[in-house]
């Protein structure tokens, strides 16, 4: 049996220095089906390595008298340290709040409905999704970007983003050709837009896909993320929940590119109520600069 065993494995030796285009078609397949055994026995030898491992690792934890319900809780903390912000006030803003459709570009990050049928978006991958938002961002100068932002809940967060940050918004009504009409006076080159509402934004949206330009959208479980280089997740229909996601965006965008800005707290980002919008003044220079 060994005797045979070396015999094919000679052969095979002998095909592999053979000239490939001398090769007869029952000589590939013996070569093939020799690589796939080899490959195969590479695999298992990985598997058997990976539970040993685990076993090790397994024994290692039960002398140190740490059970796997601990183990998964000190993930679970260590994950929460990572946050950008506490879990805590993720939840109190709601961002995680979902709608009662889903897209299929959405379900991925869905975690569970409730009772009343709204889904319920993962907060990790929120978290997640904003950190590769602010680096992606931080790419690109203020004068490159532009955000839109037609839904009313939002004015008030990217008003105070571009106080801070420097960069152009539009809110209230997109001016229809303003990033592909070059003959418009107030025509504005941009390298990335970042667009609240696919839905809502719609305009703005196409518009900068037909200048090939880059596009970062917050995407509702009811979007769609077609189109968009990058995502973050989220309830973009709530102020308070655009709020944290502006909040965390400037906050991270000036940090990265060194500017120096009072960053007002999270809470003056996630105010609803009309009466108290007076506590932070958005000057009327900006009003004046950017059309908000």
């Amino acid at each position: 049996m060994a005797r045979k065993k070396k015999e094919e494995t000679s052969e095979v030796e002998v095909l592999e220095n053979k000239n490939p285009e001398e090769l007869t078609e029952k000589e590939v397949e013996k070569l093939a089906e020799a690589e796939s055994t080899t490959l195969e026995k590479n695999v298992e030898k990985k598997k058997k390595e990976v539970l040993e491992k685990a076993k090790k690792l397994a024994e290692k934890i039960s002398a140190e008298g740490i059970s796997s319900e601990e183990l998964k809780e000190k993930v679970k903390v260590k994950k929460r340290t990572d946050m950008l912000i506490p879990l805590e006030e993720y939840v109190k803003t709601g961002i995680y709040l979902g709608t009662r459709a889903v897209t299929p570009t959405m379900k991925p990050f869905v975690y569970r409905r409730r009772a009343d049928g709204l889904a319920i978006f993962n907060t990790d991958i929120i978290d997640e999704k904003l950190k590769e938002a602010i680096e992606y961002i931080s790419k690109f100068n203020p004068d490159e970007i532009a955000v839109v932002c037609k839904r009313q809940a939002g004015w008030r967060a990217v008003k105070m983003f571009s106080q801070v940050t420097g960069i152009k918004v539009f809110t209230k009504k997109y001016p229809a050709g303003i990033l592909t009409n070059t003959t418009l006076p107030d025509f504005f080159e941009n390298e990335l837009t970042i667009i609240a509402d696919s839905w809502l934004d719609k305009n703005a949206l196409h518009d900068t896909l037909k200048v090939h330009k880059k596009i970062l959208l917050i995407c509702d479980t009811n979007n769609f993320s077609q189109g968009a280089d990058k995502i973050i997740i989220g309830n973009n229909k709530s102020g308070k929940s655009l709020g944290v996601i502006f909040y965390l965006l400037a906050k991270g965008y000036c940090k990265a590119k060194g500017i120096e800005a009072d960053i007002p707290d999270l809470d003056l980002w996630t105010i609803e109520d009309e009466t108290e919008e007076k506590r932070v003044e958005i000057p009327k220079r900006i009003d004046a600069e950017f059309g908000v």
